[in-house]
């Protein structure tokens, strides 16, 4: 099973739709005599094309299968036989990933036909309609497709033809995700898990093929990842092309402005034995040799040879095993003929790991409707887990998730107003978007759900510019709902009453949290106090923001009693010294994270700190050598230590179907892991010993 799909939004997800008539029911023996695929392009239809073939066993068909599909023997006198049929399918579903109804029936007639031919069978993820069906409503007297179609309102044409039953199964699926999503089941991995689950507690049936396990099919998730970038992508994707050469009786200063001019790191030099080539590294080399002397010198006698090479349409893979074999930055790339079109260096190809990152971001920014940001937005998982593998720390990686989040709230805003100016409502005054809590502070984990809200210059409650903007945060909330951000289940939307308002109302309401003791503005401050404008009048939003730090700096009673009420971490040790766990797993932002954020906002709301994120407030306390040092450096490196185990758990529960939350399997940990965790839960006590005495 391709690991790539798993974190996928089943509403945008690239599938084949499979179904298939045959000459009975046990799959053993039945042979098949109609093939029928549907291709969705985002789970519809549109542009994903259809495949249709009878087919000829080479058998006559019972009169009882017959009577079912209508099929019969004189139908398939001039149709291919199995072999062709099996080649134009495969070639049609291309690796992706088939949906269908009892599809492991079809799948397990198509497994014995190519075992007859002796071939492989047909191998790739699936998902079964009727499992799904089951899944979301399990009360149904059966899940075939008649009584689907009723309950769904599916019509039923075209019943019993491959084809037909292909295309009835396609909208049976786009039927049932809302009601899947309704059950937390919103993406391709979660669907396998729970399908994987419902057949596991039923009988076993040994003729039917069965779900795969999420993540069955690979081993580490961060190992596919390093697999798939070579061996997706050529040598041509990457090089740099023309090559650019230097007469080698030029002196090596020439090389030096022709490389800083034309911004390349190697030049050829041509050569009786054929080209060599002339590196920025060989440039140092020289000179830390021969001094500024060596710039007059030819560039012809600093040149490596012989050069070593790899084909430009070769995969990548090849390229970076010569690199590493030989140790080598730079491969000269060679046509069909051995003539030289290019030059691949170290440099391209990190900016080929670099460059699903920053695509992701154009996409989400240029989605023109919702199916298009959920496509748009479904390879953030894939990048956290490529930039993790990549080294890269994992407070940087969430700082990348919070700007897509970010940018995925202001792209359902822009939507949400288009579509409101279709119907002929603009806005009727400036406004800004806020996203709050973690996306506010640059720390979203791939265990998202909404955080936001909106400010609008002016405008009472329940009035116009508020119904407007009430209609404007619901369409925002049911299009991040729709890619995979849930609706918030504290109802912190902006569509909401208490998280929509004029700036008025939003300084009558700061006012109220900052004077009140009630535990719902305690809550309140600890989401907005993190909140940062990401669409509209930026600095109407900032405006907000920035007065009500001020006024809380100015409350100190407030700020004490925040602090007092921040949450108590449970035991994270047992007698013996081990991780306090259930069912194996220790819930780290309970034990960890929640304290160490709270402990941070508190005390530079009561300091005057401007800064969101934990790390930089935690820099900026120490900033302010009021002492305690130690104790904040421990915190900021207990702080990266709980990110980086929470956000590598999710990464793996992502790819296994699992809804990503805080919970982290001990049993996964290295011993270095380990170690590293037992040493940031060890500093956690002291937190509350520092708040006290940094407070005042």
């Amino acid at each position: 099973m391709a690991t790539r799909h798993g974190p996928t939004p089943l509403i945008c997800v690239d599938a084949v739709v499979l179904d298939t008539e045959t000459t009975g029911l046990d799959p053993r023996g039945a042979r098949i005599v109609q093939i029928g695929a549907i291709a969705l392009v985002g789970a519809t239809e549109a542009g994903g094309g259809e495949f249709d073939t009878l087919v000829n066993p080479g058998s006559p068909i019972p009169a009882s299968a017959t009577a079912i599909h209508k099929i019969e023997d004189g139908d398939l006198r001039d149709a291919p036989g199995p072999a062709d049929a099996l080649d134009a399918l495969l070639c049609f579903v291309g690796g992706r990933p088939l949906v269908g109804h009892a599809l492991g029936f079809d799948l397990a007639v198509l497994a014995a036909e190519a075992g007859r031919l002796g071939r492989a069978p047909l191998e790739c993820a699936f998902l079964d309609t009727r499992l799904l069906a089951e899944i979301v409503a399990p009360s149904l007297p059966d899940f075939s497709l008649e009584t689907l179609s009723a309950w769904l309102e599916v019509p039923l044409e075209g019943r019993h033809s491959a084809l037909g039953d292909a295309r009835i199964t396609a909208e049976t699926f786009r039927a049932l995700l809302p009601h899947l999503r309704q059950r937390g089941i919103r993406t391709w991995a979660e669907a396998t898990a729970a399908s994987h689950a419902l057949r596991q507690a039923a009988p076993a049936d040994a003729v039917w093929v069965e779900p795969a396990r999420p993540g069955s099919a690979g081993a580490d998730p961060a190992l596919a990842r390093i697999d798939a970038y070579p061996y997706r992508h050529r040598v041509r994707d990457v090089m740099t092309s023309p090559p650019v050469f230097l007469e080698g009786d030029r002196p090596l200063d020439e090389a030096v402005r022709l490389m800083s001019e034309r911004r390349i790191s190697s030049v050829f030099v041509p050569g009786e034995g054929g080209p060599g080539i002339l590196t920025e590294r060989d440039v140092l080399r020289a000179l830390a040799a021969g001094g500024s002397q060596a710039l007059g010198k030819p560039a012809a006698s600093f040149a490596s040879r012989p050069l070593q090479t790899v084909r430009a349409d070769g995969f990548i893979y090849r390229a970076i095993g010569r690199m590493a074999r030989l140790k080598l930055r730079h491969l000269g790339a060679v046509d069909a003929a051995g003539e030289l079109v290019g030059v691949l260096s170290a440099r391209d190809l990190l900016r080929l790991r670099a460059s699903e990152a920053i695509s992701l971001g154009d996409a989400i920014e240029t989605a023109t409707d919702a199916l298009a940001l959920a496509a748009a937005w479904a390879p953030l998982p894939h990048v956290a887990e490529m930039l993790l593998a990549e080294g890269v720390e994992a407070v940087d990686v969430a700082a990348v998730i919070s700007r897509e989040l970010g940018a995925a709230t202001r792209r359902a805003a822009e939507l949400a107003e288009a579509s409101l100016m279709d119907e002929g409502e603009a806005p009727p005054c400036p406004y800004a978007v806020l996203v709050l809590g973690s996306a506010g502070r640059g720390e979203s984990l791939l265990a998202l759900d909404q955080d936001n809200a909106v400010v609008f210059e002016s405008g009472s409650p329940g009035g116009a510019e508020d119904r407007y903007f009430a209609s404007l945060g619901k369409r925002i909330a049911d299009t991040l709902d729709a890619i995979g951000v849930p609706y918030c289940k504290g109802g912190v939307m902006a569509g909401e009453p208490g998280w929509r308002g004029s700036v008025e109302t939003w300084q009558a309401r700061i006012a109220q949290w900052l004077s009140g003791a009630r535990p719902q503005d305690l809550l309140s401050v600890d989401i907005f106090f993190d909140a940062a404008a990401i669409h509209g009048d930026i600095g109407l939003g900032e405006s907000v923001i920035a007065e009500a730090h001020s006024r809380a700096s100015r409350a100190p009673h407030f700020v004490k009693l925040l602090a007092e009420a921040s949450p108590q971490p449970p035991a994270a040790f047992g007698l013996l010294g081990g991780f306090r766990t259930d069912a194996g797993r220790i819930d780290l932002k309970l034990a960890a994270l929640l304290p160490i954020v709270s402990a941070a906002r508190v005390l530079t709301m009561r300091h005057g700190i401007e800064a969101r994120s934990t790390q930089a407030r935690l820099e900026g306390l120490a900033q302010l050598k009021r002492g305690g040092d130690a104790d904040l450096a421990a915190i900021m490196g207990a702080h990266r230590t709980v990110l980086s185990a929470i956000l590598r758990q999710q990464v793996r529960d992502i790819h296994a179907g699992v809804p990503a939350n805080s919970r982290i399997e001990v049993a996964r940990l290295t011993r270095r892991q380990r170690d590293d965790l037992k040493a940031a839960l060890g500093v956690i006590p002291s937190l509350e010993d520092l708040v006290r005495n940094l407070l005042f």
